[in-house]
């Protein structure tokens, strides 16, 4: 009997999805373990931000199934599943960390209410150690704790992406699907950041679909890298292996930096 880790948390099964007459994207195939970061890149209009739209449960695909397995049903198709039941899974077992931090905040709720909600969402209901638990957060992603009251609207760019993280990870989610999660912080703070999430998923068996146009964060996080072109992928494989000695013309041009993101 395989245990935990041997048995994918996430499959793609031939994930396509048209925008009308338009390929989003076509015959995506992988599994996911739990633990494992996945890397997607390519160069704007490549599909990558579709697929993780489809992976999400954000965009149903055209064709073929995104099958998760939960802690109770087992391997199930997400797109089977009530809304209610996907909402469920959004706020439980998955965190999503959009590229706009404000897309993924509530602007008017402070910045401590925005990482407690997420912890009530998951039961916690004792203020003294949720409010607790969001200041040590706030601190571990280079927040000062000070501002725990505080709007994020009255944050900067980069502070509000370090918050929407802190607000996804704090429950230590089994999922995590990240656009862009670096975007908008300078290359210190990103390094830390990135250290920190490799910390998580070596930690809390985190697993992580992340995609971004940097070649650098791929290089650090993702265990697996997989190359879009125009909806497929194109390449794939160990993320070392395929940015060392890129197999495809266009892994190629994009690792010389002669296409840009």
């Amino acid at each position: 009997m395989m245990n935990e880790t041997e048995q994918p948390l996430l499959r793609a099964v031939g994930v396509s999805h048209w925008y009308g007459g338009t390929l989003g994207c076509r015959d995506v195939d992988f599994e996911l373990h739990p633990g494992e970061v996945l890397g997607i890149v390519g160069e704007s209009g490549s599909g990558k931000s579709t697929l993780l739209a489809c992976l999400s449960a954000r965009l149903q695909p055209t064709a073929g199934q995104v099958l998760y397995r939960t802690r109770h049903q087992g391997m199930v198709d997400i797109y089977g599943l009530s809304e209610a039941e996907r909402r469920l899974l959004m706020r439980t077992d998955w965190g999503i960390v959009h590229q706009n931090p404000r897309d993924g905040l509530r602007l008017a709720v402070s910045a401590g209410g925005n990482v407690g909600e997420r912890l009530m969402a998951v039961g916690a209901r004792h203020y003294g150690r949720i409010r607790e638990t969001a200041h040590a957060w706030l601190e571990r992603v280079e927040i000062d704790a000070g501002r725990i009251d505080d709007r994020p609207d009255t944050f900067s760019g980069g502070m509000q992406q370090r918050l929407q993280i802190a607000r996804n990870l704090v429950t230590q989610p089994r999922l995590v699907f990240m656009d862009e999660p670096t975007g908008g912080l300078d290359v210190s703070v990103q390094a830390r950041l990135l250290d920190l999430l490799r910390g998580l998923v070596a930690d809390l068996g985190l697993a992580a679909v992340v995609v971004t146009h940097d070649l650098a964060v791929t290089r650090l996080l993702a265990h697996r890298l997989m190359v879009m072109r125009r909806g497929e992928v194109v390449e794939s494989g160990l993320t070392d292996q395929v940015l060392d000695d890129p197999q495809h013309p266009y892994t190629q041009l994009l690792v010389s930096s002669v296409l840009q993101p």
